[in-house]
Formats: C-alpha cells, sequence, structure tokens
C-alpha cells in the first residue's frame, strides 16, 4: 500500500499527464537546488544561451519558465481557465450570481458545503504538510506554491460545489438528471486535470481531495438540508453563527510555518456566515414564504426582459460586491491597527511568520469583516436594493 501511495505521488506522473497535454520539457538534465525541502531547478547560463526564445509561450522571464514549450494552446487555455474556478473571482462572481438569479435556497445549502469542505481541506494541509510536486515537474502558476498540496481543495471544491448544487436541485426542479450529472463531471474533471497540468499537484493529492469531500458530503448533504430551516426561523441564530465561525477560525490548525490557507479559510467561513445571517433576516422580516404547490417546480427559462434584468443585476451588484470588499478592507484594516496601536505600513511591511501575531490578527480580522459584510449584501441587502430599482428577481416559487 506505501509503495501504491508513493507512486501516486510520484512527480514524474505529472510530468507525463503535463506532456500527454502538449508541454514539452526542452531540458532534461538540469541543475537542481534545494528550497524550503523541494527540488528546484536552477538553469545555466548555457541552457539560457541555448534555449533563448523558450520564454515567449509564457510571461514569466526566469531561468524555472524556460524550462518547457507549450504546443498546444487548446489545453493551455482551458486549464487556466479550469483553475480560476476554484479561485476567490470565481466564488465572488458565481456565488452572488447565482444567489441575485437562480434560487437562493440551494445557494444557502451549496455554500455551507462549500465552506465546511473548505474548512477541512485547508485545515489538513497544514496538518499533514504534504509538499508540492518538486523536480522534475515545471509549474505554470506560482499562486498557492506557498500552501501545502495534500489534498487538493481544488478537486475539493470540483466537487462540493456543481454535485452539491445537482443534489439540492435533482428533487426540487424538473430537469435532466444525466445532464445535470454530465455538467458536474466535466466541470470537475476540467479542474482536477488543470492542476495536475499547471503542476501544482500529484495525482495523490487529486484523489485524497476526491474521496475525502465524497466522504464528507455524504453526511453532509442532507445535514445541511436539515439544518436549514432551523438557522432561518430560530432567534438566536446569528449569535450562534458568529461564534462558531469565529471559534472555527481560532482552533483552525497551526502550520511548521506560515501560508496563506487560515487567511483564505476565513474567507470562505465569514462569507458563509454573511449569507446566512442574510437569509436569516429575510425570514425574520416574513419576505420567505412556505412554498404554495409542491416540488418538483418546472424550470422557468428567462425572457427577453428577464436576460436584460438578469443583466442589471449583475453589473450593478459586482460592482457593489467590488466597492463593500475596498470600502471595508480598508475600514478594518485601519481599525485594528489602530486597536493595536501600529501604523498600517508597519503592519504590511512585516514579515509573514507565525511568530507575527499582530500581522496575523490584522489579516483574520479584516479579510472576516470584508467577506461577512460582502455576504450580507449578496444575501440581504443587494436583493432588496433591485426589488427598489424594480430588478428583483421574482421569487418563482419560493427561498425555503
Amino acid at each position: 500500500m506505501r509503495e501504491f501511495i508513493e507512486y501516486l505521488k510520484s512527480p514524474d506522473l505529472v510530468v507525463k499527464v503535463q506532456e500527454f497535454f502538449g508541454i514539452q520539457y526542452l531540458v532534461k538534465d538540469p541543475l537542481v537546488k534545494q528550497i524550503n525541502g523541494n527540488a528546484t531547478h536552477v538553469e545555466s547560463s548555457a541552457e539560457k544561451k541555448e534555449n533563448p526564445t523558450n520564454s515567449s509561450d509564457h510571461d514569466d522571464n526566469s531561468g524555472e519558465e524556460q524550462r518547457y514549450r507549450i504546443t498546444n494552446k487548446f489545453w493551455y487555455w482551458l486549464f487556466i481557465v479550469g483553475t480560476e474556478f476554484g479561485d476567490e473571482i470565481f466564488y465572488a462572481s458565481f456565488i452572488p450570481f447565482w444567489f441575485w438569479n437562480i434560487d437562493g435556497a440551494v445557494g444557502r445549502r451549496m455554500v455551507m458545503v462549500w465552506a465546511i469542505v473548505m474548512y477541512v481541506g485547508q485545515g489538513l494541509k497544514d496538518v499533514i504538510r504534504c509538499p508540492r510536486p518538486g523536480y522534475p515537474v515545471q509549474r505554470l502558476q506560482k499562486k498557492w506554491a506557498l500552501e501545502y498540496g495534500l489534498p487538493s481543495t481544488h478537486a475539493m471544491v470540483s466537487v462540493a460545489i456543481p454535485f452539491s448544487v445537482l443534489i439540492y436541485t435533482l428533487d426540487r426542479y424538473q430537469y435532466s438528471a444525466s445532464v445535470g450529472l454530465a455538467v458536474s463531471i466535466i466541470w470537475s474533471s476540467v479542474i482536477c486535470l488543470s492542476r495536475i497540468y499547471l503542476g501544482m499537484h500529484s495525482i495523490l493529492d487529486i484523489g485524497a481531495g476526491l474521496l475525502l469531500t465524497v466522504l464528507l458530503m455524504l453526511p453532509l448533504v442532507p445535514l445541511v438540508d436539515w439544518v436549514d430551516y432551523y438557522i432561518l426561523s430560530l432567534k438566536f441564530s446569528p449569535v450562534a453563527i458568529l461564534v462558531i465561525s469565529i471559534l472555527m477560525i481560532v482552533i483552525y490548525p497551526r502550520a511548521d510555518r506560515w501560508t496563506p490557507t487560515r487567511g483564505d479559510t476565513t474567507l470562505c467561513l465569514a462569507f458563509c456566515a454573511g449569507i446566512q445571517i442574510g437569509a436569516w433576516i429575510n425570514f425574520q422580516a416574513g419576505d420567505m414564504k412556505i412554498p404554495t404547490i409542491s416540488p418538483p417546480y418546472p424550470v422557468i427559462w428567462p425572457s427577453h426582459r428577464l436576460l436584460g434584468q438578469i443583466l442589471l443585476r449583475t453589473v450593478l451588484g459586482l460592482c457593489a460586491i467590488v466597492a463593500t470588499r475596498a470600502i471595508a478592507k480598508s475600514v478594518s484594516y485601519a481599525f485594528v491597527c489602530a486597536l493595536l496601536g501600529k501604523s498600517q505600513d508597519q503592519i504590511r511591511n512585516s514579515a509573514n511568520s507565525l511568530d507575527n501575531r499582530p500581522k496575523i490578527f490584522v489579516e483574520l480580522f479584516y479579510k472576516y469583516f470584508t467577506c461577512f459584510w460582502i455576504g450580507i449584501n449578496t444575501q440581504y441587502l443587494l436583493p432588496n436594493f433591485f426589488k427598489l430599482l424594480g430588478i428583483g428577481r421574482p421569487d418563482f416559487y419560493t427561498e425555503i
């Protein structure tokens, strides 16, 4: 079993996948040095003279980037776009779009599943501390490189989001289950393959992420479905949500070195908390009605007029989200720095370190505050603003 795990972890498998999808390695016997326990290529001056134009396929001009050539642009751009489906920008655009234009009830459940899956996956990274693929793998992407690799949270999200939506909509709407399943499988496959293609994860990282998510979702999906109504209806829900989410951040596993995982996890938990509390306010205000007909409901495709409203809601909403992020980040950053008696420049210019408690506290505070208000705006303030403008999403059936 150990030999099989080591085989799946092998960087040579990653190289084979990269080569299969059109990455041509130009240097087979590069110099290697050790950085943070990972073997990293160092190109000699002779290699640079031999391959003076190899960097034309990539913007990075470092020696490491000159070791390969992209021979298939289709796969390159597909996987570049695919990997963004697990990034903050995707979360900040897709999830609000879903709430403003499709279904809030499914959205609440999806966000809670996503946040819990991300928390478990990110926490395990800092517990297991398994490095990302090293030599001879060529990384086409540097983002998230400081994080550990096992399990792949991209792989986990690639299952959590599409399959939770599929499960929660199957009995709610009348549509082809086979089409939904096919879309979910393609979605997940593109994201998972993109992480291997870009050299950011081993086969083991991806497999562990997929298996862990399946095991988590088996109890999580029905539990979230059951608890959703209690979150909306109980009077003390906002206090419980805030306390639990903050406590989860406080007890987050401590790594042996600084990584961005704790801050990224804070974003997910805070956004989820804002979504749930925003929904609670709507319910308590009487804006959510008990359904008058039983599911499954027919899918109502938008008319030209509704398409225009969808576009307007999306543009106005995303602009408001960007503004909320900028204002909330600036205000919260200045407030917590003043609270600690330090200037903002002191905090920004201080090193990233586990021992730098002031910087960690400032980072977690402003990220929680900012994403919490983005969640509130997404679920409560903006939908009500849209209704005031006369472009609110029609609640065709129910938000419960």
